[in-house]
């Protein structure tokens, strides 16, 4: 790999990505600087030679690359433009928001930066805190091609990045990701309590489907949550429903008929009134199994 020089990059949003990510770029050698709105959960990063802001206009100034690992869309919104983010940010800055926003959010934020002459990419992420402490990401991008060459020496520190097309391609193919992965959990879900109903033993059910065409990494991990009735949160039920939510609301702009989602946006959301929104999301599980009368 040719080595590039190092960037004066800033993160924004230090939680459960953002801290891991700020400390793989500055391992890397690059300048950071970070920001959160909570000041105390960035300043541990101290310790990593990273220099933690209390004002964000002050942490994004002189930047090459700012990072968001923000909450959500009104929130970057916020930062960006009420805040003074943007204000403060260099003219050709490049903006990446690597947290999972809406795409017409998405959209709407490189259209008000561009309008400043600042870059701007969405780039969500698949792998969790895991991807994000080991560097094996998966991220999805969003925008210009030129401004995605821009960002390799960031996404090489990250994991591994791929240009979907144009601005907010990389929330939509973050929302696909989330359907399949809320999806198949409701297949897993639903074939093994129905094997297990009718009197055969799921975990011996999974073991002999594994490696064959019906395998996949949620019939592997979130399955096996299943046969030990593991529900402890890695992703949350009202999470995937969230996802579900900005799935079919994206669906409804782009003149898209998602019959699949609708069906799980609903059964994900009986969970969660049922009281299952803080268990995993492979918890869908507890809520077919209810269903059924089985415990």
């Amino acid at each position: 790999m040719h080595n590039t020089p190092p960037l004066r990059t800033t993160v924004l949003g230090i939680g459960m990505m953002g801290a891991p990510m700020a400390r793989r770029l500055r391992a890397a050698g690059h300048e950071v600087h970070a920001w959160n709105r909570t000041r105390e959960a960035a300043e541990p990063l101290a310790a990593s030679g990273i220099t933690v802001h209390s004002d964000v206009r002050d942490a994004v100034a002189g930047a090459d690359v700012v990072i968001s690992l923000l909450a959500n869309g009104p929130v970057v919104g916020q930062v960006l433009f009420e805040r003074g983010a943007a204000q403060a940010l260099r003219r050709d800055a490049l903006f990446i928001d690597m947290a999972s926003i809406q795409p017409r959010e998405a959209r709407d934020h490189a259209a008000r930066l561009g309008e400043m002459g600042i870059a701007h990419l969405d780039a969500p992420v698949s792998g969790g805190t895991v991807g994000a402490e080991n560097g094996t990401l998966a991220i999805m991008a969003g925008g210009r091609p030129e401004d995605y060459a821009r960002a390799q020496p960031i996404f090489a520190a990250f994991g591994r990045a791929t240009h979907v097309g144009p601005h907010g391609a990389g929330q939509l193919a973050k929302l696909a990701n989330q359907m399949i992965v809320g999806i198949t959990i409701g297949a897993v879900a639903e074939a093994l309590l129905f094997a297990a109903k009718g009197g055969a033993d799921m975990a011996k059910v999974r073991e002999a489907i594994s490696g064959g065409f019906a395998d996949s990494r949620i019939l592997q991990l979130h399955g096996q949550r299943m046969v030990e009735r593991n529900f402890a949160p890695q992703g949350r039920m009202t999470v995937q429903l969230k996802d579900m939510r900005n799935a079919l609301a994206t669906a409804g702009e782009i003149g898209f008929d998602a019959p699949i989602t609708a069906l799980f946006e609903a059964l994900y959301a009986e969970g969660v009134e049922h009281g299952l929104g803080e268990l995993d999301h492979s918890g869908l599980f507890v809520e077919l199994a209810s269903r059924n009368a089985m415990q």
